[in-house]
């Protein structure tokens, strides 16, 4: 019997090694998976690679996972705001390394790798130091430059509901970057506020069915 329910946040993470690549869902605090982060930062995986967003928001969730020093290098579009202090102060004593990567780039080299792409060309970037090194190509008298896909030993993810198989439904915006982050994810553990019996999900309401989920737990809202 298939059943991908774990019975902890703990038990969840207990894999992740360290020099991970884990992505984690969320924009900003909306969909971000915070008490898996928390279970990841007690189980102490370090010299990991999170693919994000952003850095981190004031000191909880990813942010505090930053401030635990776990995390060797940051990939994502959206670095700093008004409370991104702990990020600031990693990054200017050289104690964590960033990938920018404008968001929409970012989302199709994450949705690249679950889609089994090898790469692609977008004008994104073109005549910028972010396309430094990269190859480039003029397609029909317009610039581009080839991104690769991202892929992931983990993701962290937020849902609303799942079952015992995997499928997710999510709660408007916070689904994000969830379902395209679940499929790029050699292993993709989902925190949900509520487990569900088959059937009980609409099959036309399922964004991510549960061939790319390894993991769900349940963690109700606050």
């Amino acid at each position: 019997m298939i059943n991908k329910i774990s019975a902890t946040l703990e038990d969840a993470v207990a894999d992740v090694h360290d020099g991970a690549t884990v992505m984690i869902g969320g924009f900003g605090n909306a969909g971000m998976p915070a008490e898996l982060i928390d279970a990841l930062i007690a189980q102490g995986a370090r010299e990991l690679t999170i693919v994000n967003n952003n850095a981190g928001n004031g000191d909880t969730g990813l942010a505090a996972l930053l401030k635990a020093k776990r995390v060797r290098k940051i990939i994502c579009s959206f670095p700093r705001q008004t409370d991104s202090h702990v990020f600031d102060a990693l990054y200017r004593a050289g104690e964590i390394e960033l990938e920018l990567t404008p968001q929409g780039n970012l989302a199709e080299r994450i949705r690249a790798a679950g889609a089994g792409i090898g790469g692609f060309f977008t004008p994104t970037g073109y005549g910028t130091l972010l396309a430094e090194g990269k190859e480039t190509r003029l397609i029909d008298g317009r610039h581009y430059v080839l991104e690769s896909p991202i892929h992931a030993d983990f993701a962290l993810i937020k849902a609303l509901k799942g079952d015992r198989w995997g499928n997710l439904v999510y709660r408007k915006t916070a689904r994000n970057f969830g379902p395209i982050m679940a499929m790029a994810a050699k292993c993709a553990i989902a925190q949900v506020s509520e487990v569900v019996e088959l059937g009980e999900l609409d099959p036309e309401a399922i964004v991510t069915p549960g061939i790319f989920v390894q993991r769900i737990v349940k963690q109700e809202a606050p």
